[in-house]
């Protein structure tokens, strides 16, 4: 079988698994992870953290960028460029003001000064599953894959999920960014030597 086809029923597959959590699993799991993740090198270290504003089945960031803020970190969240299927790192000051639902269950800061790639020391990035090695399957657009390859981003990239979202294997394809590390409710997997960058 092609592997994007094998994403597709993987994406199917994790898809099912996410809406299998109750509530409360999500609430408890998500403060597991979010506190490991707070607690990191590569976290405690960064000055300026890009995070993804958080749909109710994911890991809830909020407590990281509320950490952030309370430690003097700058913020930055994705704003879309659907047409051009690009992000452009955003600078915010709450996770309440200026907000707008772009998509369902897709919120993006309505303005805010861009957070320049190359000053972006750890980026959290999300998705439906991640592997072992470090690689992830996201929801099939590319926006992080492109993100991740730019030559200015020189900082860590952090995956966050449940650890139910880990699986054996994924189809890695040739645009696939590795990760640098992975956060769960269980732990902390690094993939590479130089997961921890001082500039």
């Amino acid at each position: 079988m092609p592997d994007v086809n094998r994403k597709s029923d993987l994406r199917r597959q994790l898809r099912a698994t996410l809406a299998g959590l109750t509530d409360e699993q999500r609430r408890e799991k998500s403060l597991n992870a979010t506190s490991l993740l707070v607690s990191s090198p590569e976290f405690v270290q960064a000055r300026v953290v890009m995070l993804f504003l958080s749909s109710p089945q994911e890991v809830d960031t909020s407590p990281i960028a509320l950490k952030c803020w309370q430690t003097g970190k700058t913020v930055c969240v994705p704003k879309v460029t659907w047409e051009q299927t690009r992000m452009l790192p955003t600078e915010i000051t709450s996770l309440q003001v200026d907000m707008r639902e772009v998509r369902p269950g897709i919120r993006e800061p309505m303005g805010g000064k861009p957070c320049p790639v190359q000053f972006i020391d750890l980026v959290i990035v999300p998705g439906l599953g991640f592997s072992d090695r470090g690689f992830r399957v996201g929801r099939g657009m590319g926006f992080y894959d492109r993100f991740l390859a730019q030559d200015d981003f020189i900082g860590v990239s952090c995956g966050l999920a449940y650890e139910e979202q880990v699986v054996d294997d994924i189809p890695v394809l040739d645009h696939d960014m590795p990760l640098g590390m992975l956060v769960t409710d269980r732990g902390v997997r690094r993939f590479a030597s130089n997961c921890i960058k001082v500039k």
